[in-house]
């Protein structure tokens, strides 16, 4: 469950209504800056000014009072800025607002704040707040400045010009798809560029012409890899695509946080595919994405790590040629490089391993053992997915097969994520893995050579006995410091 804010995000309507700043000084002096990215009707209440405000007060015809606070002067006002730099003094003020229904914020004084100020990043109409409650100031201006640095300088043109259409979008483009279709390329493509460019003319004519072309959108899919879990490692793609999906159609190993990404209005239907538990069959999905798309909606098809691992995404992508469905491939992590590194594994490592072999224990437990098995032999590093249940099948047939009982072997459930387990052992201790109940995540297998290069001081011993011994001596080096 994501944490909730004290504070609810809200804009105040401020133009040609008057605003109260009082204070002499810079707390003052700095409220006024900010005020100044808004046509709001300043009001100054400074009997004694610093000379750097009073000369700044004057140069930009800010109107002042130059006499000492009067309970009376909030009135008709629509926020104060109690910014005097005394404590008490600003409370008094506050109170006064209070009293007459007026919003008031008190410098540094989260009791006395009816409203916070944010950190601002101004592309009129266009404006981003950053806030923090109040924890971090500083953290707000280095997201400010962050911000500040992707947001093109002239954003702000771009939506004013955006506003002289809506009414003939909102009368021409029909609702839903069309129109956010419309808004997203003349938001993200030629229109945008002329404005950069800083030719209204060229703009003015491309929106044109996107908007007598604007009607009905054909479906589209997207098949998303949305990485190993950890939601800062799913890609800006992802992010981009998920968030002009109408439908999100999502598996049962995508983290619900990630799904979450998606459009807020936009229709989430789970597929559930988890071992034991399929609430679909593949091609019942395959008709769920033809059908959505049929109906001109723009599908996220979202699947954990990447879709052409292990995903099932050949026959999807089969299913919508052959409807005539449009689609796009965006790739995510896969767990195997997640997994290594969580283990800061080398799966390839000069002179020891120079191949690498994606695999799932389903196809070592087969009557017939598959032809990269050799591989294994040979030196490379094995990556096997959903492995837990077929360990000791996967063990006893590489070892059979000739792979040394010592191989070096690195177990991870739920790779990326915070609440991952690492476990580390040698393939002769990998049959023990099947006892291991507790692990109900995705797990990893990773065999070979090349894992002996892995950092263990995280992990732990796969078998149990092993365990324990490795457990008493961390124990006792703990007392030994």
């Amino acid at each position: 469950m994501s944490q909730q804010l004290s504070v609810f995000p809200a804009f105040f309507w401020v133009a040609q209504k008057r605003v109260a700043v009082f204070g002499n000084g810079d707390e003052a002096f700095a409220k006024v800056r900010l005020l100044l990215n808004t046509e709001a009707q300043i009001v100054a209440y400074s009997d004694q000014p610093e000379p750097a405000f009073d000369k700044f007060l004057k140069e930009r015809g800010i109107d002042t009072v130059c006499e000492p606070f009067a309970a009376d002067q909030v009135k008709g006002a629509a926020l104060v800025f109690a910014a005097t730099g005394d404590t008490a003094a600003d409370r008094v003020i506050v109170t006064a607002a209070r009293a007459e229904r007026i919003p008031a914020n008190a410098v540094d004084q989260p009791d006395y704040c009816d409203f916070l100020t944010p950190a601002l990043v101004n592309r009129a109409p266009v404006a981003v707040a950053i806030g923090t409650e109040g924890a971090g100031p500083v953290l707000a201006q280095m997201i400010r400045a962050q911000i500040d640095q992707l947001l093109s300088p002239s954003l702000g043109l771009v939506a004013s010009l955006a506003a002289t259409y809506r009414e003939a979008v909102d009368r021409l483009v029909p609702r839903g798809v069309a129109r956010r279709v419309f808004w997203r390329r003349f938001f993200s493509g030629a229109v945008s560029n002329h404005v950069a460019a800083g030719d209204l003319a060229a703009a003015s004519r491309e929106a044109a012409r996107l908007l007598n072309a604007a009607g009905d959108v054909p479906g589209h899919v997207w098949l998303v890899g949305a990485g190993p879990g950890a939601e800062d490692l799913l890609t800006l793609r992802a992010q981009r695509v998920m968030m002009e999906a109408d439908v999100i159609v999502y598996d049962a190993l995508a983290p619900q946080a990630i799904v979450d990404m998606g459009r807020r209005d936009a229709e989430r239907l789970s597929v559930g595919k988890r071992k034991g538990c399929h609430t679909k069959s593949q091609d019942e999905i395959n008709h769920l994405l033809v059908k959505l798309a049929g109906q001109g909606k723009r599908v996220v098809r979202l699947k954990s790590g990447d879709p052409l691992i292990f995903g099932r995404a050949g026959e999807e992508m089969a299913a919508l040629r052959e409807a005539g469905i449009s689609y796009e491939i965006v790739p995510g992590i896969t767990s195997a490089f997640a997994a290594a590194a969580d283990f800061e594994l080398p799966l390839t490592l000069r002179g020891v391993a120079s191949s690498l072999v994606f695999t799932t224990g389903h196809d070592l437990a087969g009557d017939v053992l598959p032809d990269w098995a050799r591989l294994a032999v040979s030196g490379a590093t094995i990556a096997v997915y959903m492995g837990r249940t077929v360990a000791a099948s996967v063990a006893g047939r590489l070892m059979k097969a000739g792979l040394a009982p010592e191989t070096t072997v690195a177990v991870i459930e739920n790779a990326s994520r915070p609440e991952r387990r690492l476990l580390h052992g040698v393939l002769g201790d990998l049959p023990d893995l099947e006892n291991r109940a507790e692990l109900d995540g995705p797990v990893m297998v990773i065999i070979g050579d090349a894992v002996a290069g892995a950092n263990f001081e995280r992990s732990e011993p796969l078998v149990a006995a092993k365990r324990q011994l490795f457990e008493a001596a961390k124990r006792a080096e703990q007392i030994g410091n």
